[in-house]
């Protein structure tokens, strides 16, 4: 029962990364990327990279998000981990400083 949930969730994982690949190619990441270059921010891969470290798993979803107070601007990361679990991984876009970590 136990190799067959492990398999079931890496299988999971697996179907959302092609997922996840197929999601991240569409008109959305350009977008993104334009903009992180136009205000000198740090690249969508660099950022993932620096989310993947905090949180490995699969990319489910990003955002390019300016975050009100000062506190400037976030990559936001939705990263679904080897059990099926959701995380939102905060990225600094201007330092590549992981903000926060937390469970959807």
């Amino acid at each position: 029962m136990k190799k067959s949930i492990n398999a079931y969730a890496l299988a999971s994982v697996i179907s959302l990364s092609l997922l996840s690949s197929l999601a991240l190619a569409d008109d959305d990441v350009y977008k993104i990327e334009a903009k992180a270059k136009e205000l000198g921010l740090i690249t969508l891969e660099q950022a993932k990279a620096k989310a993947l470290a905090a949180k490995p798993g699969v990319v489910d979803d990003v955002d390019l998000e300016n975050r009100k107070f000062g506190k400037g601007w976030d990559y936001e990361f939705e990263i679904v981990d080897a059990e099926g679990r959701e995380w939102e991984v905060l990225v600094d876009a201007k330092t590549g400083v992981v903000r926060d970590v937390s469970r959807e």
